[in-house]
């Protein structure tokens, strides 16, 4: 190769890109425990979402929300306002801060929350089922270092290519 001619762009195979594999699995996996709520409970994926969020974490805010599950801002209040017209979740103002208003399940909710976990767990564990216990302990070991890591490239465009 001369010095006047430049190398190819590199070409991005996203059937090896682990960025695309994770998204393609987890919306495979979605989509999957979605086809078992969906129609029975009128529930979309984000909506689902927001419902497993606030029956671990109760007390948060549409934005924490957003922030835990990593969901667009956008979706999730409009989830949220889905869900609180159906009836599903309850808004109140935060008794420490009354410029904070949170969110919980009502009582509708946690009873859709209530039916529709064990069938994500159930999914889960139909998916886990091809590893070894080694393989699973592994697994989480290597999704707890990438989560750390893509937060961490997510705060500070290192690794990115980004200027700081």
């Amino acid at each position: 190769m001369s010095a006047r001619s430049k190398a190819p762009p590199p070409t991005l195979d996203l059937d090896r890109f682990l960025p695309y594999r994770l998204s393609v699995l987890s919306n495979t996996v979605s989509q999957a425990i979605a086809a078992m709520y969906g129609e029975r409970f009128d529930l979309n994926v984000t909506q689902w979402r927001v419902i497993a969020v606030l029956g671990r974490y109760p007390d948060l805010s549409a934005v924490e929300v957003a922030e835990r599950t990593r969901m667009d801002k956008v979706a999730v209040s409009r989830a949220v306002a889905e869900l609180i017209a159906a009836g599903r979740l309850d808004r109140s103002t935060d008794r420490g801060d009354r410029r904070r208003s949170v969110l919980n399940l009502s009582q509708a909710g946690r009873s859709v929350y209530n039916e529709v976990a064990p069938l994500a767990l159930a999914c889960e564990a139909r998916l886990q089922s091809v590893l070894t216990a080694a393989e699973r302990a592994t697994l989480e070991t290597i999704l707890d270092k990438l989560t750390t890591a893509g937060v961490g490239m997510l705060l500070t465009g290192k690794d990115l290519g980004m200027k700081q």
